[in-house]
């Protein structure tokens, strides 16, 4: 980015951002060497187990041993990396934390070595005394793990959750299951195929981890940089130009990182201060950043873990899923973008000039390369489909080319040490908080709760689709608030998705709709963690610029109703019908943003009434018939008319009268 603009952000008062506090220790050398070196052979076996290359351990491992190989590695660096609690020692490791460590990987080791023999003889339901007593500890050390790296609240539905077989033979009714003795339920998660080392654990082994090895490039090879640059270049300039840049920015951002604070983070640094240099208030900068940012998990190609653990859970491909979250996310940015341009012209509010901005022949001349890469993905993943392989193609291409084409992000030892530590970083996170997930998986198998609530889901809704999707989307935000999005998406892709696809519901747009509904809990308060995030860097009111991101974002409310009750946008139907239903949403949308912003293009300014009767009318056109109402699809598009073109026509004859007399 030019000196200027960098020199104009920076210049901005009071908008440098907070120092973030690290949730990970600051450890001695000697300690990051062993982290390191941890995050090295997980990448090795990764490429060995996807490959089948034999190297490393001489074989390709069975799927249970590579796991369980995984939570070796990882688990022990989730107790040197994260403390205990918050006034743990953060710049040594206790001697508690190495007897956890150790104590894993005795564990582990153990249960590497009897893989194949708990598979022959059914060690999950009848293990023998020893390895159950070694399974009772992975049970206590896997759910210390799972709190460090996802916090309380998970930690607290974690516990209950894998506890729940030892009684829920006394539970009420709806919530009743099979009970079992605690040995059992301890060799079940350690053993089992269906807990710890079940889908979660198994879609990060297979897919995920090759995809957290790619982000981690981009952002160590500039790619950051370069799409803020590039965006800055293509939108700078327009009406309300920096927060438009924002939301293309954090769009492409969020995909590889596949976190919404982190994503924040990285881009909201950059992002937040060029938007209140043209005005625009700490609370709406930081709302933009916040829903770009979310958005970004929702957007392909990579989407985050959910995405590929959604894939196995239809058991699809991971580009099926990819295709059909492409018309939702765009619809989603596309509807930001209108409520943005809206704003920014019922406020005046311009762009940066063109001579503080970054060249677009420039940028593309330094950073070609990175588009290069992720076309290179995008490639592998949605025409050769080789989603398992596919990063570690693409991976090694992007790092040659740095290293041969960039002379400022090419990489020396110390860029080369920073991208296997954040590797291990990211590697704790995701593996603390899906092995602690297994848990809730596993414990949902053994009692078969997961197929009574999906009867007494259905019962009270009585058949009804859409009270069912609204008992979802309720259940869905309140999960996503207390657990991460991927935890929710899991525990509800068990329990509610069957009851809503017994309803004629198609998964894939079931399954999505979970998945939007989840994430919505990052821009919507009390909580918004997005939008928190976004605020200590504006310094801004949170609770602010929370309902400033559910205002924005408003339109990802409707969106997941809008495919689950027409799934032709999620690519579910007849081409024609697909691309008639994308009019109708785009007109929808376009209308909603504008009345959400009190200004429509083209028209001007709207008028409270009018931004009412815009609003119900814009919700309408999209609907399928006979859905929501009892009316046809041409009935329903003649009642969305009748409520919008006679106002539209006012406010346009208004608005001219208005600028004739300014002009006069």
């Amino acid at each position: 980015m030019p000196d200027m603009l960098r020199s104009g952000i920076n210049n901005v008062p009071n908008e440098q951002p907070k120092a973030a506090v690290s949730r990970f220790r600051d450890l001695p050398t000697a300690w990051r060497w062993l982290i390191r070196t941890g995050a090295l052979t997980l990448v090795l076996l990764a490429i060995n187990q996807a490959f089948n290359l034999h190297f490393f351990v001489g074989q390709t491992l069975l799927a249970n041993q590579y796991i369980y190989t995984i939570l070796l590695i990882v688990v022990p660096s989730i107790y040197i990396l994260l403390p205990m609690y918050g006034g743990a020692p953060r710049n040594r490791v206790p001697w508690y934390d190495i007897l956890l460590a150790l104590a894993t990987i005795g564990v582990l080791g153990f249960l590497i070595a009897n893989s194949l023999r708990m598979i022959e003889n059914g060690w999950e339901l009848a293990a023998p005394q020893y390895a159950v007593n070694v399974a009772l500890v992975f049970w206590i050390l896997i759910f210390e793990a799972s709190r460090r790296a996802g916090g309380t609240s998970l930690a607290i539905i974690v516990g209950i959750a894998s506890l729940y077989p030892l009684f829920a033979d006394v539970m009420p009714g709806p919530i009743a299951g099979f009970s079992f003795p605690i040995d059992t339920v301890a060799a079940y998660h350690a053993m089992s195929n269906e807990s710890v080392i079940g889908i979660p654990m198994r879609a990060f082994a297979n897919l995920v981890i090759g995809f957290i090895i790619f982000g981690a490039a981009l952002q160590h090879t500039g790619a950051g940089t370069f799409f803020i640059n590039l965006a800055f270049a293509l939108l700078g300039h327009i009406r309300g130009g920096p927060a438009k840049v924002a939301i293309v920015a954090s769009g492409l951002m969020g995909s590889m990182s596949g976190s919404v604070v982190t994503n924040v983070m990285t881009t909201g640094v950059m992002t937040i201060p060029a938007m209140r240099r043209i005005k625009l208030t700490a609370p709406f900068a930081a709302g933009v950043e916040a829903c770009a940012s979310t958005g970004g998990v929702l957007m392909p190609p990579v989407m985050g873990a959910t995405a590929f653990i959604m894939a196995n859970f239809l058991g699809v491909s991971y580009a099926s899923v990819a295709l059909a979250a492409i018309i939702p996310s765009f619809l989603y940015f596309f509807g930001l973008f209108v409520q943005i341009d809206a704003r920014s012209a019922h406020d005046k509010i311009e762009g940066l000039d063109r001579a503080e901005l970054p060249s677009l022949r420039k940028t593309l001349k330094e950073g070609w390369y990175y588009l290069f890469a992720f076309a290179l993905l995008v490639y592998l993943l949605l025409f050769l489909r080789r989603e398992m392989l596919a990063p570690f193609y693409a991976t090694p291409v992007l790092i040659l080319i740095n290293q041969f084409v960039s002379k400022d992000t090419r990489w020396g030892w110390k860029e080369l040490v920073g991208f296997f530590d954040t590797l291990a970083k990211l590697f704790a996170e995701l593996v603390g908080v899906l092995a602690g997930i297994g848990l809730i998986v596993g414990a949902l198998s053994m009692t078969g709760l997961a197929g009574t609530l999906v009867n007494d889901l259905l019962s009270i809704a009585g058949g009804s689709q859409l009270l069912l999707l609204i008992i979802g989307a309720a259940t869905s935000f309140v999960l996503g608030i207390g657990m991460t999005v991927t935890a929710a998406y899991i525990f509800l892709a068990i329990i509610l998705a069957p009851a809503l696809i017994a309803t004629g519901l198609n998964p894939m747009a079931v399954h999505l709709f979970i998945f939007y509904w989840g994430m919505l809990s990052f821009i919507t308060p009390p909580v918004a963690l997005g939008a928190f995030a976004a605020a200590s860097v504006a310094r801004a009111s949170p609770m602010k610029t929370g309902f400033e991101a559910m205002r924005l974002g408003s339109v990802i409310y409707f969106i997941p109703f809008f495919f689950v009750l027409d799934p032709a946008l999620v690519l579910q139907g007849p081409l024609l019908q697909t691309l008639a239903t994308l009019i109708l949403a785009l007109i929808g949308i376009t209308l909603f943003a504008s009345a959400m912003q009190g200004y429509l293009f083209g028209i001007g300014k709207l008028k409270p009434i009018e931004r009412g009767f815009f609003l119900i009318g814009s919700l309408l056109l999209p609907l399928p018939g006979e859905s929501v109402l009892p009316l046809s699809k041409i009935e329903i598009m003649l009642l969305s008319a009748a409520l919008i073109l006679p106002l539209l026509a006012l406010a346009a004859r208004r608005n001219f009268k208005t600028s004739q007399l300014v002009n006069a």
